[in-house]
């Protein structure tokens, strides 16, 4: 066989698979296709939002009720940023959220941890049943418990004070769920061998667990930030004055500043909370989309 032949053939076999693969290669470009698109949709729908947002933080007052829209600014102005500090007691709310958000989330990640770190590795009696009712804890709101929670801490004298925002917001239901799940996909021959270099059970956990399931422990202490940070309904019911309440109460009443909403400083102060959760996430995207994913791929 001569090498133009030889070639000829090889290009025959080649539109030949071509050709049986077409339908295949046709639904896997249909399948891309329709991913592109959905990740799109839902990048704009949460993107169009934030946008809007840090658009009208920067507009002067005649221009957020202009109609059209107006999707950039006629009149670009920064002052609706030293309105939001100054028709509230922006940064007393502020000192609030930090110090609420810190202490829940180091309370919630150290009682998450030592439950998981129990549920998942040591033996004791009732240990399942334990676990169910934790489960069962995540599947009850939140606002089904507010009226008790709010009557047993008026008793207690606790409104208007961190305690009585922050112990009944410590619950750990699910980081405990998390990291169960986290550390029991650590393998046991691990385990095993660190007991038998007599690793106690807070060694075998700070030496051995915990750095093996650090993403999540990421992504669990991440979730608990952005989720304390953003607290609104408990703290609103707690406290009445910006001596302990928390960011999101004070847009509540920057935005009802004497009885007529000025858009501008309620955006420019909704751009100045997201920052540090925005800076936050940045930093630990991709430890939190590991923590996430563990454990779907095995093997």
């Amino acid at each position: 066989m001569t090498d133009s032949t030889f070639a000829t053939t090889e290009l025959r076999d080649i539109e030949e698979s071509l050709v049986d693969d077409g339908p295949e290669l046709n639904v896997s470009r249909a399948r891309k296709i329709v991913g592109y698109v959905g990740m799109l949709v839902a990048f704009l729908i949460v993107a169009v939002p934030l946008y809007w947002i840090v658009v009208t933080s920067f507009k002067e007052r005649p221009d957020i009720y202009t109609q059209p829209a107006q999707w950039w600014p006629a009149h670009f102005t920064t002052k609706n940023y030293p309105a939001a500090t100054t028709e509230i007691d922006f940064w007393s709310y502020l000192r609030n959220s930090v110090f609420i958000t810190a202490v829940l989330s180091v309370a919630k990640i150290i009682l998450g941890v030592l439950s998981a770190y129990a549920l998942s590795l040591l033996r004791f009696p009732g240990r399942s049943l334990v676990f169910i009712v934790v489960i069962a804890a995540l599947m009850v709101p939140n606002q089904i418990t507010v009226i008790s929670n709010y009557a047993l801490v008026s008793q207690l004298g606790w409104r208007d004070t961190y305690q009585g925002i922050i112990i009944p917001l410590a619950g750990v239901a699910f980081g405990t769920f998390l990291m169960r799940n986290a550390f029991l996909a650590v393998p046991h021959e691990i385990v095993e061998a660190a007991r038998m270099d007599g690793a106690g059970p807070l060694k075998l956990l700070w030496r051995v667990v915990l750095p093996m399931t650090w993403p999540t422990l990421i992504a669990f202490g991440l979730i608990t930030v952005v989720n304390e940070w953003n607290e609104y309904l408990w703290p609103y019911l707690m406290a009445s004055d910006s001596r302990v309440g928390t960011l999101p109460i004070g847009l509540t009443q920057l935005q009802n500043t004497d009885g007529i909403s000025n858009w501008g400083p309620v955006m420019a102060a909704t751009v100045l909370a997201m920052l540090p959760v925005l800076a936050l996430f940045l930093v630990l995207q991709r430890h939190m989309i590991k923590g996430l994913t563990a454990g779907a791929v095995k093997g």
